[in-house]
């Protein structure tokens, strides 16, 4: 990171009512001092001036806009902040940009730049810095819920605190090692083995919601599988309320999988249309039922549709040995049954729908609803959002299953000290520039 100040915008370019350019760094007030007739000697931070903002050069007037100043540290990065709130034209944007550019040690900001300033001016850790990515991306409530507790600074709490307390057992090896004449009480012995031992089952725990958390983050996938001509493809389109996929009474018409998005109480969920499964010499066919066998083993949700008029749910025995996860038996056409047919079906734990009359799907979609909300609430309000930190707290639960006092201590004392290092790198707290440009560089260019 060099010591220039950057600037770049920060809505998005096009034409709107209002657009923001931000400008952070230790010269940012020369944009007051060469584009506007404020006196910057008598600037008051977090007040709104009125002005008309003029070109560096030519000082001909570019716009009338509202000019923000946020001094350092008290700023979203931690330096000088200077925010431009310009009318949002094409013509406006571009002649402000272009004469931030021709500013001395002025510089277009790389993506994620301000947020990754804020971090090394620590004003955030990794962990807020990647709930704010989250929710910037959040497109249902319940994301936008999660990404503002991260936000909060819930995960770096957890971690942190854990942290600590590896580093007060760390404390009492290194200073055994400083004194290796000394003799460990056996007391202090037992208090950190017990220490570890907690620590392994609460990260344990904590490693139970991880799934949840990717989930809520890319969605939640529920899989229609079942027979051909079963109506899964009727189902999805009567579902997302619009012909997402063809409908044909043509056995084999789906031969691959195909995704649909939507949002259902907030959450995220992918429903994933299969191909029907049954025996078949068409290769390409033959290819769409391994498919749709692999969505079923990635589901969350199994949706194991059938002709009710036809079938039963004895045909799913293979889907029960594929799928470890929930499924919902739905026998599809219940318009074409008897009375005492239907109660023989859902005596047996079917769903009853129409997919052509549009029956029984609002009822199946609450039940989705249900495992879903069930499955996040029953779960810590805490999710782990990201594949990395899972992996850094696998790391950390293997060192610490490694801690005895068995062993030379300073190998006792490596154990933990790889420990705490494993839950640092999730938020921050050693050296983690490798993935720093992963993290940031997800971000857009004004954040």
């Amino acid at each position: 990171m060099d010591n220039k100040t950057i600037y770049a915008l920060s809505t998005v370019y096009g034409k709107s009512g209002v657009a923001v350019i931000r400008i952070s760094g230790s010269d940012a007030t020369d944009v007051i001092k060469y584009m506007t007739d404020i006196d910057t000697v008598y600037l008051k931070s977090r007040y709104a001036y009125f002005q008309s903002v003029k070109d560096f050069e030519t000082k001909e007037i570019l716009d009338k806009s509202l000019i923000l100043y946020f001094k350092s540290p008290y700023s979203f990065t931690g330096e000088d902040v200077v925010e431009i709130q310009c009318h949002g034209s094409k013509a406006v944007l571009s002649s402000i940009l272009d004469s931030l550019s021709k500013i001395p040690n002025f510089r277009l900001a790389e993506p994620g730049e301000f947020s990754k300033r804020a971090f090394y001016n620590n004003k955030m850790d990794l962990t807020e810095a990647e709930g704010l990515a989250d929710l910037i991306d959040a497109e249902t409530s319940e994301q936008q819920k999660y990404a503002i507790r991260q936000m909060e600074g819930n995960l770096k709490n957890l971690y942190e605190g854990w942290r600590e307390e590896l580093l007060k057992v760390y404390a009492y090896m290194e200073a055994y090692i400083d004194f290796p004449d000394e003799y460990i009480p056996e007391n202090i012995k037992e208090e950190n083995l017990n220490t570890v031992f907690k620590l392994i089952n609460k990260i344990n725990e904590h490693l139970q919601s991880s799934q949840n958390g990717e989930r809520l983050r890319e969605g939640f996938r529920v899989v229609v599988a079942g027979p051909a001509n079963a109506g899964k493809s009727s189902l999805l389109n009567a579902i997302v309320k619009r012909n997402a996929v063809i409908v044909s009474d043509i056995a084999g018409t789906t031969r691959d999988a195909i995704d649909v998005n939507l949002d259902i109480k907030g959450y995220p969920v992918i429903f994933t249309d299969t191909a029907g499964i049954r025996k078949t010499d068409d290769i390409i066919e033959k290819q769409g039922v391994e498919i749709a066998f692999e969505k079923i083993r990635q589901a969350d949700v199994v949706l194991a549709m059938f002709d009710a008029t036809v079938d039963d749910i004895d045909i799913f025995n293979e889907i029960k040995k594929e799928s470890k996860n929930n499924i919902l038996y739905i026998a599809n056409k219940c318009d074409n049954l008897t009375f005492e047919q239907c109660s023989e079906l859902e005596n047996k734990g079917c769903m009853l729908i129409s997919a052509k009359y549009n029956k029984g799907i609002d009822i199946l979609v609450e039940k989705i609803a249900d495992i879903i909300s069930k499955t996040f609430t029953s779960s810590s309000n805490i999710l782990i959002t990201r594949k990395r930190y899972r992996e850094a707290l696998l790391e950390c639960v293997y060192n610490l299953k490694n801690f005895n006092f068995n062993k030379e201590i300073e190998l006792s004392a490596e154990d933990i000290r790889l420990a705490s290092r494993a839950l640092g790198k999730i938020t921050g707290r050693f050296e983690v520039d490798e993935i720093l440009d992963k993290i940031f560089g997800s971000f857009c260019i004004g954040k």
